[in-house]
């Protein structure tokens, strides 16, 4: 039998040290080191037998192997519906509608799933049954088929779903859960990990889907350990700004599906709303006469997105000029800035350059970069757009601009929008097997783009 020992973990990223260290060697984080104390190993020689090998050409599956949740943005997200024995972690800031969700996702999938008897089983580690039972009323259930435990204790959920055999099961949340192998509170790297280790295993065995509801940090990040998401097969996170009805749901991580899905929501009093077109939802407000606004395509997973996006360049009062982004990469903006003084001749030294991307919406893509030009351009030079422009391109550090992916899918989203013209590199416009109902202009360079839409 091996001794109980003392170690040192990074709530961060999970590495481990015999000794408290100020600074994690791994991940750099300062006081992040918090003492696990783990029990020695008792009898190695008990460990269960493992299942004989299969031959992958004697495994079956089908479409009956996801359940569909009812909400088609939620499946989007899934890539077509929960998969069985799969467990997915969902992560938020607090309030943001992470309960709400599965709560209505459980009403869901009975709605849509007529042939599923047993009930779900919803597992809270923070609130009370009277608590669960009055979001449920506010968000209209009614008589849904979920049992609902309120427990901590992992062996205890273990043994009531080993009864009650439920079809999906639901922890809210896995930082409230603690198993009595580890001495540790629960929410510690250790009783994290090993929790989710242990409904790992029970899924696969199982093949029953478990869902994680876990905390995020003040960086946005999923509390605990690194490896928390390393296990799971999936971590969904709910994205949106506290002042804003509307959530966007993104899969940063999905063994089953695309890792660059989104789903859009809106929060209303009777829970999660799913907008099934977030296009016209983006442009809703858009102003007409205004300048340093202008329509971009991006692409998010398989759906194409027209995005508003704001520029405001103005003289600074300071002698270090600000450069702020909502929803872009400020070091993207800084690259482009840097073109436009280089290439295009604008003086922005002095000026200060705010970014905004209208909806709460969060975009990388390279796509994105020519709308990024010309917004700052209007502003700068303070010209109109049409309303009926859409732009998209990847902008060079020599000024060129280069073709992107999926112009025809932007292209026809734009038009079924309403655009009358768009400006797109010339790559793509030689490219293209169709002819939209739409002046398209072709660029090869900023100045070109610029000479179109920013009159000198």
């Amino acid at each position: 039998m091996i001794k109980n020992k003392t170690i040192y973990q990074c709530q961060t990223c999970g590495h481990a040290s015999p000794k408290w260290l100020g600074k994690c060697p791994s991940c750099e984080a300062w006081n992040s080191f918090v003492e696990e104390r783990q029990e020695g190993v008792k009898n190695l020689a008990k460990s269960p037998p493992s299942d004989a090998p299969v031959p992958i050409a004697d495994i079956t599956v089908g479409e009956e192997d996801r359940i569909g949740t009812g909400i088609s943005e939620l499946d989007r997200v899934l890539g077509g519906g929960i998969v069985s024995g799969s467990l997915t972690l969902i992560g938020g800031d607090p309030g943001i509608g992470k309960s709400t969700i599965v709560l209505q996702m459980l009403q869901g999938i009975y709605i849509a799933n007529a042939g599923i008897s047993s009930p779900a089983l919803y597992v809270s580690g923070e609130e009370s049954l009277k608590q669960i039972k009055l979001r449920s009323n506010r968000l209209g259930l009614g008589d849904v088929p979920v049992n609902v435990l309120s427990e901590t204790c992992l062996e205890n959920i273990l043994d009531c779903v080993r009864r009650s055999k439920p079809s999906v099961i639901v922890i809210d949340s896995v930082q409230t859960i603690y198993t009595m192998e580890l001495p540790s509170a629960p929410g510690s790297v250790g009783q994290v990990r090993e929790c989710a280790a242990k409904l790992m295993h029970f899924a696969k065995k199982s093949s029953v889907p478990v869902f994680l509801v876990g905390h995020v940090t003040k960086e946005g990040a999923i509390a605990g350990p690194r490896v928390l998401e390393h296990i799971v097969d999936t971590v969904l996170y709910f994205e949106g700004e506290r002042g804003h009805a509307y959530r966007i749901l993104r899969a940063v991580k999905n063994r089953f599906g695309s890792t660059n899905e989104i789903g859009v929501f809106e929060m209303q009093e009777g829970g999660l709303k799913e907008i099934t077109n977030p296009s016209e939802l983006f442009l809703a407000e858009r102003p007409e006469s205004a300048s340093g606004t202008i329509v971009v395509s991006t692409i998010e997973g398989t759906r194409p997105l027209m995005v508003e996006l704001q520029a405001l360049v103005t003289q600074s009062n300071f002698g270090t000029p600000r450069r702020t982004g909502i929803g872009v990469d400020l070091n993207r903006v800084n690259l482009l800035v840097a073109v436009l003084e280089k290439i295009g001749g604008l003086h922005l030294g002095n000026m200060d350059i705010f970014l905004n991307v209208v909806g709460g919406l969060k975009v990388s893509e390279p796509a994105f970069d020519l709308g990024i030009v010309i917004s700052m351009a209007s502003s700068f030079r303070d010209v109109l757009i049409g309303p009926d422009v859409l732009v998209f391109g990847e902008v060079g550090l020599s000024g060129e601009v280069r073709a992107v992916s999926q112009a025809e899918i932007r292209l026809k989203e734009g038009e079924k929008i309403g655009f009358k013209r768009a400006v797109l590199p010339l790559a793509n416009l030689r490219r293209l097997n169709f002819k939209p109902a739409m002046e398209l202009t072709g660029v090869r360079h900023i100045d070109e783009a610029l000479g179109v839409i920013v009159s000198r």
